[in-house]
């Protein structure tokens, strides 16, 4: 039998799905498939680099001024934002956001390529699908003349991919005049119809250093080396047994060191990131980064002094010594979505209405911000199919990209209704 609340929840969207206006925003995605997936390939075409999102931005708040949003603005972050009026402007209000960066360093050749409803490009799918339907569904609102409850903030945000550490959507949170009114946050990312990333996962991100004297390779032999002593410490790291419940990893990402071969190094780095569906896992692999990078450089040292003391030949290496640094260059906040939210009610409502099976999943996504912060969040896919995400292969298909902007479209109307009392 249905709670009371889910009942409440499937007659308010089954009563939105009947309305005439809203049939004519479905139409709108029905006919006007071929104008979103030129707004995607034009889109992609622009580079947007972990911070270099620039043209981007300004080719996107081209497309919201066309569209007649109101208040458009890009703000210090590089977040592009514009407000659909609601018809209670002083009532709660709704984000729907995209991220518009990539994870391609700057550089990255760029050639859209499209094969029937395929399109070949890097960020294609990630996210050029998120912010592709994301102005599908301003248009369709402003074409159906369909006014939300309260006011809609559409959203290309910087910063999520990469070392952006979601500073896009931190500054939104931090900063946005109107961050006090938000009752619900939906991110659109990537493909798929029937995902909902109801649960945050939580990260953490290192970079650890290791510096020495360097020198030449033959008359500085026996120098301490950078990359061999940290090439222990991540050894040692990757000898750590994970708990697979709860699931917890640790990626070594990149490193890098020396400038020459016939030079030992300077410098040698690392980077890590980790993940744990439990805080408790994340602070125990922080205090093993830091240990295993210290251990490594501290034994190094000694095993130098100890030669040092026992061996004139090594005289010409007195005084070596490693240094090292570890600091932290990300961390994204964890949450969860409660199974007995309005939010939740409203998708799973929305789903059975249009004959979808939820598929509530863990993932890092921009939701993880308002997630963290206790306000009602979620990511939803943009539709369609894709593959090869963060390759040069990454592509996308927008076959049924049209059910799933259906889905956003009745969540996001619903969640305005019920965010213009307050109730979200």
């Amino acid at each position: 039998m249905a709670s009371p609340l889910a009942a409440t929840a499937f007659g308010q969207v089954t009563r939105l799905a009947a309305e005439r206006r809203v049939h004519q925003a479905f139409r709108w995605l029905h006919l006007q498939e071929q104008a979103v997936f030129a707004w995607q390939q034009e889109l992609v075409e622009i580079p947007a680099p972990p911070f270099g999102e620039g043209p981007r931005a300004e080719w996107l708040a081209q497309r919201f001024r066309e569209l007649d949003l109101r208040d458009v603005v890009t703000d210090e972050a590089g977040n592009v934002i514009g407000r659909m009026p609601g018809m209670d402007e002083a009532a709660g209000c709704v984000v729907l956001s995209a991220h518009i960066d990539t994870v391609f360093p700057a550089g990255t050749v760029i050639e859209p390529r499209v094969e029937g409803r395929r399109l070949h490009a890097p960020g294609a799918c990630d996210n050029g699908a998120g912010v592709a339907g994301m102005l599908a569904l301003a248009t369709a609102l402003r074409e159906a003349e369909l006014q939300p409850a309260c006011d809609v903030y559409f959203v290309g945000n910087t910063g999520e991919e990469g070392g952006g550490d979601l500073r896009g959507i931190r500054h939104l949170y931090q900063h946005a005049p109107w961050r006090e009114r938000i009752r619900g946050h939906i991110v659109l990312d990537g493909a798929g119809d029937s995902v909902a990333i109801t649960h945050a996962l939580a990260s953490l991100r290192f970079r650890a250093v290791v510096r020495g004297p360097g020198g030449h390779a033959w008359t500085d032999a026996g120098s301490l080396n950078p990359i061999l002593v940290l090439s222990r410490a991540i050894a040692r790291l990757g000898e750590i047994v994970l708990p697979s419940s709860p699931r917890t990893t640790l990626n070594i990402g990149s490193i890098r060191g020396g400038t020459a071969i016939n030079a030992i190094p300077e410098e040698a780095e690392a980077s890590f990131d980790l993940r744990s569906t439990d805080p408790e896992q994340l602070i125990r692999l922080e205090v093993e980064v830091h240990r295993a990078t210290e251990d490594a450089v501290l034994s190094a040292n000694l095993e130098m002094a100890t030669r040092l003391a026992g061996q004139r030949s090594a005289l010409h290496l007195a005084g070596q010594r490693l240094r090292f640094a570890v600091e932290k260059i990300g961390d994204r906040p964890g949450g969860r979505l409660p199974e007995d939210s309005r939010l939740m009610g409203l998708l799973l409502a929305v789903d059975r209405q249009l004959g979808l099976r939820t598929e509530p999943r863990v993932a890092s996504t921009d939701a993880n911000l308002p997630l963290s912060l206790g306000v009602p969040a979620l990511t939803l896919g943009a539709g369609g199919q894709g593959g090869g995400i963060h390759t040069q292969a990454e592509w996308y298909d927008a076959t049924n990209r049209e059910l799933a902007l259906r889905r956003v479209l009745l969540l996001l109307l619903a969640t305005a209704d019920a965010s213009s009392s307050k109730e979200a």
